[in-house]
């Protein structure tokens, strides 16, 4: 799925999507056997390390979840050719597109899957997105977090966290951004019952707002009403 782009895509990713760097290779919604690579490098640093703090569902505090559905339709970034008139159409043709992501997914887009793990993902449209006022996306292994997932789901999921650097303070039982002493710069993800509890030297970068689940064929799907098609979930 790789393919060039120019420097509209840029416009598109930052007028369009949240993100870090300028697109050119797309990479389709997480589950649990795709993108090894990109998961190693964005997660498994978290992997046999202590966690500071509470993960999801401990000490009373819990991410703002949520849960696609199988029916879930994910917003698309699609380039920009141009503004009308003037659009020539080597540039309309030149511009490459890719397919949705499958229902109950999302789409990553990649400017280099073997650099620095920086791109852009479309984020639906709903009050925490729009309340967000500095907003970036980590992408975090649903082990990291302490989500929990069906019990037939062994492999790492890939789940989006949207957090806001404008809020870095304390709040009782949200879910911290931190810089922590010692960490040479690698964020951690946890939550407080009272300041006085996180670690001392840390500095709070921001909160997180919420939190992506996707949906995959082996999860429940939502029910219909008619005990004859739910009995088959």
């Amino acid at each position: 799925m790789a393919f060039t782009m120019t420097t509209q895509r840029n416009l598109v990713a930052s007028a369009l999507a949240i993100g870090c760097a300028s697109t050119s290779r797309a990479f389709t919604a997480p589950s649990p056997s795709l993108h090894p690579t990109s998961r190693t490098q964005l997660c498994s640093a978290l992997n046999n390390k202590s966690v500071e703090g509470n993960l999801h569902g401990q000490g009373s505090c819990f991410l703002p979840l949520l849960q696609n559905d199988e029916e879930y339709i994910a917003p698309r970034i699609v380039q920009i050719a141009g503004a009308y008139p003037g659009v020539t159409a080597s540039t309309y043709l030149y511009l490459s597109s890719e397919p949705p992501a499958e229902l109950g997914q999302w789409s990553y887009d990649f400017s280099d899957p073997n650099g620095p793990q920086l791109g852009t993902v479309a984020l639906p449209g709903m009050t925490s997105v729009y309340e967000t006022k500095d907003p970036v996306v980590i992408i975090a292994e649903h082990t990291s977090l302490g989500v929990s997932l069906p019990p037939q789901i062994v492999d790492p999921v890939d789940l989006i966290v949207l957090c806001d650097r404008s809020k870095r303070y304390f709040s009782e039982r949200k879910f911290l951004v931190l810089d922590l002493e010692g960490e040479g710069g690698e964020l951690r993800i946890a939550a407080f019952g009272r300041k006085q509890e996180v670690p001392e030297g840390a500095t709070i970068l921001g909160q997180v707002s919420f939190v992506q689940v996707p949906w995959l064929p082996n999860m429940q799907k939502k029910k219909s009403g008619f005990m004859e098609e739910d009995e088959l979930f």
